[in-house]
């Protein structure tokens, strides 16, 4: 929940200075810069997408925006399931997964995001609630096209604080495991992002770490010259 009209300056100084020509950058805005936001990104490479969904594509669901308005609008991609929505808004690993499916249907591709407490962390129930979210939000008919996964651990969202390197291969490398069994060789497409207190100056090791496809950024994105410089050590890595 940040930004106004005044943003959209750093998407312009983002498109202007394209920092990688063969990486894929996505934007998410809020729901009210989406168009606009659009609009500046028409002819570049960089995608724009939008932070949530209703699970239904029209009806009486006052507040709410459906992934065929998110498609009109000119978004392309559509987080499903942020840890900030799960707590805030109590949303299930079944809405998650309903989401998903909505967004299929609307032909925009989901950002499926999983990753524990600071109390799961402790409690040593990382890969078993990673597993479990995993398990009940991605639906069957994933593949490399319309579905990419987030792990963001809870608490090192907003936080500074980071997990190893070490503590990052083994959740990625346990998803990529899970995924295999459920979709086989298809699992190799799917790309797995590391989220939380991703910054310039830690981008370039976690990008290096295996099944690391990328990362989703928080604070980190709302200037372009911070977010542009995390994209060119993804360049790097």
């Amino acid at each position: 929940m940040n930004g106004t009209a005044e943003s959209l300056d750093e998407a312009r100084a983002l498109a202007s200075g394209f920092p990688c020509p063969d990486c894929d950058i996505l934007i998410c805005p809020p729901a009210t810069l989406l168009s606009r936001m659009a609009d500046i990104a028409a002819g570049t490479a960089i995608a724009v997408g939008a932070q949530d969904c209703h699970t239904n594509p029209s009806g009486a669901h006052t507040g709410d925006i459906s992934a065929e308005m998110i498609a009109d609008a000119g978004g392309t991609y559509v987080i499903a399931g942020h840890s900030e929505r799960r707590a805030d808004h109590g949303e299930s690993d079944a809405e998650v997964r309903a989401k998903a499916m909505a967004v299929w249907s609307a032909g925009l591709a989901a950002i499926i995001c999983v990753g524990e407490t600071l109390q799961e962390r402790e409690a040593g129930r990382t890969i078993e609630v990673v597993r479990g979210q995993l398990g009940g939000s991605v639906p069957d008919g994933a593949t490399g096209q319309n579905t990419i996964i987030a792990y963001e651990p809870v608490w090192a969202i907003g936080t500074g604080k980071v997990p190893t390197l070490a503590e990052i291969a083994e959740v990625h490398e346990d998803i990529r495991g899970e995924l295999t069994a459920r979709l086989g060789a298809e699992a190799q497409e799917v790309r797995l992002l590391y989220g939380g207190s991703v910054k310039p100056s830690n981008a370039h090791e976690i990008f290096g770490v295996p099944n690391v496809d990328g990362a989703l950024v928080g604070g980190a994105s709302l200037k372009a010259d911070d977010f542009g410089a995390i994209v060119a050590e993804l360049e790097r890595a």
